[in-house]
Formats: C-alpha cells, structure tokens, sequence
C-alpha cells in the first residue's frame, strides 16, 4: 500500500491497473481512496460512477478505471452490471481478517527485521511520539499507526505478502477506526502506545521473536476488542 512507504494508504499494491486514462485515472483513485480510508465513505455505501465523473470533470471511462483498481486494493467491492460500493465486512470476516493478519504480519515483520537501521528505528518513533500527540484525534492517529507499521515492514521488499497484508489494512480500516473511537473515549490509547514502544524495543535489539510476540499481542487484543462491539458492523 509500490513498495508502501510509510503511510501510504495504498500500501503495496499501487496503481498497476491503470491504462489509457492514466492521469485521470489516478488523480480519482487517489481522491476516493483518501475519502473511503478517511471515512467520508461509510461501509456498504454506493459510489455512484456519475456522480464522481462530474466532480472530477472526467468520463465515466477513467471512473471505472480507478473503481478497478481500488477494488484490487480491497477498498471497493464492484457488481456486474450493477453499480460499485465501499467493501463493507461481517463481524465475522473482520475477525477472520484479523486472525490472518496475527499470521502472516509477524512474518513480513520477520523478514523485514534484520534490514531496518537506525534511519527506521527513528521514523517508527516519530510515528510513536505522533500517535501519543494525537490527543483524541482520530484521524491523525490512524495516519501515524499505519506509517508506523509500515515502516517496519518496509525492509521486507514486495511480495505477495506484503500485498495480501495491504488489502486486508485497507478493508478493515473503517473498523480500527472505530475500534479507535471507543478506546479514546474509554479508556484512553495508552495499551497501544505501550505496545508501540515495545515494538520498538524489539526492533532495536534485533529480537525477532520477541518483536512476533508483541505484534500477535496487538493485533489480537484489536480483534477482541471488535467482537464485544457486534453493532459496528450492523
């Protein structure tokens, strides 16, 4: 969400799709990608292709373009002769993606581990003291957890892993969003700042299976918080 510098919402899977309206095409891609990821697009939402086009003052042509290339990029989900909506999960699927996550992160975190210097390890913690800075920003905090995560996978390289990793970022952002939300107006951000600056930790010893561990941790205790809120996803 490419090679996914931190915090690209794109992470690695870049703008490939795109043909013969190519300036076009990814000017309205980078615009509805921001807007969904922003949350001016809700779960389920119909993104109407005429509507976009007039804003754009493009065709409908590179519309459809962009659509097909957020679509790879899990962000939309499109229907054959129907019409194109933000991709919206279950409770049930969010937790599956999230199950897959705990997988598959540790391992680009692995391999990308070994190559991060001490330029990363300094990003990683301006994106930390960003987070901590927030303040009940919501919005801002999102953008620096997801240049955090990113950053520390940057040294892994592309690949299929790095690609499924960003579809899944992308599907479920609407829900660490709200997951967010609830933690700011509950009981703060504070685990997640911890579990941030252990990542770090981590990272700076060089310490793979402790970095594993405390990435696992983080994500679950996301998950579990989502599943004790089933009307999220109503």
């Amino acid at each position: 969400m490419a090679s996914g510098p931190p915090g690209a919402v794109t992470g690695p899977a870049g703008q490939g799709g795109l043909d013969g309206h190519g300036g076009a095409s990814v000017r309205i891609a980078d615009a509805l990608r921001t807007a969904i990821l922003d949350g001016s697009y809700r779960p389920g939402e119909r993104i109407r292709q005429e509507d976009v086009a007039s804003r754009s003052g493009a065709s409908r042509m590179p519309v459809r373009e962009a659509l097909r290339v957020l679509q790879a990029e899990g962000l939309v989900t499109l229907v054959a002769n129907s019409g194109a909506w933000v991709a919206k999960l279950t409770l049930a699927e969010c937790a599956e993606l999230y199950q897959i996550r705990e997988r598959l992160e540790p391992l680009l975190l692995r391999a990308s581990l070994p190559s991060l210097d001490g330029g990363a390890i300094a990003r990683m913690t301006e994106f930390a003291k960003a987070m901590e800075a927030a303040d009940g920003d919501v919005a801002a905090f999102l953008r620096a957890d997801r240049a955090f995560h990113w950053a520390s996978y940057a040294a892994a390289g592309p690949g299929e892993t790095r690609e499924i990793i960003a579809r899944m970022w992308n599907s479920t952002q609407h829900y660490r969003r709200e997951f967010t939300r609830m933690a700011v107006g509950r009981a703060g951000l504070g685990a997640t700042h911890l579990e941030h600056q252990l990542l770090i930790d981590c990272i700076r010893r060089a310490d793979p299976e402790d970095a594993e561990r405390v990435l696992v941790m983080h994500i679950r205790r996301t998950r579990s918080e989502l599943a004790g809120h089933p009307e999220i996803f109503a």
